[in-house]
């Protein structure tokens, strides 16, 4: 039979309600006594109820951490760096992929905030008017998004354009374009400005999108591209290999992210690496408390194969 928390008072030597307290509101108990509990809980396999101790202190203990496209391999780095940091504090974390529409993504959070005590939202594809609006139920943290009122964890995407189309500049290009991602996305519209180059685009936030986007940049009759995340650099790539262009000899790619995929892809990709794994862990410490935002990032620019010089 499992133990309960009366085997924990009994082994620890304490009131059932120290025990209580030992788990609800450690700092309500001096060190020496916690400890015991806690070795005694332990050696007991004693875990507390979740549910009750919601009801006791108004907290469930859960967040909730929404992504805009969990099959981007962009998100899981960051859903990792969350989870475990959450858990270290005791708390579990509920993971909702919006698949990149705001009304899926509305209604997910709606349905959260019923359940957790905190939300995260990821590359939020919702207008900040809707998202101050539902925060007024439940703390929000944006990881890339700026939001009047609300925390954020933004990642220096403009530095690292900035530093792409530089880097681009000093190859010998000087006909670019932004391949840009979807209408809503703030790190699009921040990389844009930043690159301040001809956009194509808006494209959709994947390998599909970058692929159908190939036409439009042989259409421009530019030779390096900044491309929105690395799934539409990836997918520029093979769009552009289907049409004859071989990457970097006649267009040299850019991404952004530093996702996996594009270290394996042959030619590997040149990217604006995103700090991705920190900001999983800065969300959760701004939902709990424990830090004040807003908190920005910063990216790194990593040369690989998808850049050369331009052609003569």
């Amino acid at each position: 039979m499992a133990a309960t928390i009366r085997d924990v008072a009994r082994a620890s030597g304490v009131h059932v309600s120290t025990v209580s307290r030992s788990f609800s509101a450690p700092h309500l108990v001096n060190d020496t006594t916690r400890s015991r509990v806690m070795a005694a809980a332990d050696a007991l396999g004693y875990r507390p109820n979740r549910a009750a101790r919601a009801l006791t202190t108004g907290r469930t203990l859960n967040l909730g951490l929404v992504v805009a496209d969990i099959a981007n391999p962009f998100f899981p780095p960051l859903i990792k760096a969350a989870q475990a940091h959450a858990r270290s504090g005791d708390y579990h974390v509920f993971v909702a992929d919006a698949d990149e529409d705001p009304r899926a993504e509305e209604e997910l959070i709606r349905t959260l905030t019923k359940q957790v005590d905190g939300v995260v939202l990821c590359s939020p594809r919702l207008s900040n008017e809707v998202i101050v609006r539902l925060a007024a139920d439940v703390p929000f943290v944006v990881v890339n998004r700026e939001v009047d009122g609300l925390p954020s964890v933004l990642m220096d995407v403009a530095r690292g354009a900035r530093l792409a189309v530089a880097h681009l500049r000093a190859l010998g290009h000087t006909r670019l374009a932004y391949l840009g991602g979807p209408s809503g996305s703030w790190t699009s519209r921040q990389a844009r400005a930043a690159a301040g180059i001809p956009v194509i685009g808006p494209n959709q936030p994947t390998a599909q999108g970058g692929a159908d986007a190939a036409e439009a940049v042989v259409a421009a009759g530019v030779t390096g591209v900044l491309a929105y995340n690395d799934l539409v650099a990836l997918g520029l790539v093979e769009g552009l290999a289907a049409l004859g262009v071989r990457v970097p000899e006649d267009v040299s790619v850019v991404g952004v992210d530093d996702i996996l995929p594009g270290r394996l892809n042959r030619p590997k990709l040149t990217t604006v690496a995103m700090p991705t794994e920190a900001a999983g862990r800065t969300a959760v410490d701004l939902l709990l408390g424990a830090a004040d935002g807003p908190v920005t990032l910063p990216t790194a620019f990593i040369v690989r194969e998808s850049t050369g010089e331009a052609p003569r």
